[in-house]
């Protein structure tokens, strides 16, 4: 069953190519949706796809890619949202 994730990751995870890595993470799991910086410096992802790959995404997220430093990772399941593919914004 398809579900969808609102996945907020904080800590130095701006300027560290993290939206980039992570939508190669995400197309490398089969999930779609976006990534986007926030204005308080934390990235933001909508996540849709099985619960077992949102879960894979949610373990990259508390890593990410190599330059960044993830302080914390908030997780919040939400209503279904069918995505095209993965965008970053």
């Amino acid at each position: 069953m398809n579900k969808t994730y609102h996945i907020r990751i904080f800590g130095r995870v701006q300027g560290v190519n993290f939206r980039y890595a992570a939508k190669q993470a995400a197309e490398s799991l089969g999930i779609t949706g976006y990534v986007q910086n926030k204005d308080d410096g934390s990235v933001f992802i909508t996540g849709s796809g099985e619960e077992n790959q949102l879960n894979e995404m949610v373990n990259w997220c508390k890593e990410g890619p190599s330059m960044a430093k993830v302080d914390d990772v908030k997780v919040e399941e939400v209503p279904y949202e069918q995505h095209n593919g993965f965008a970053t914004y």
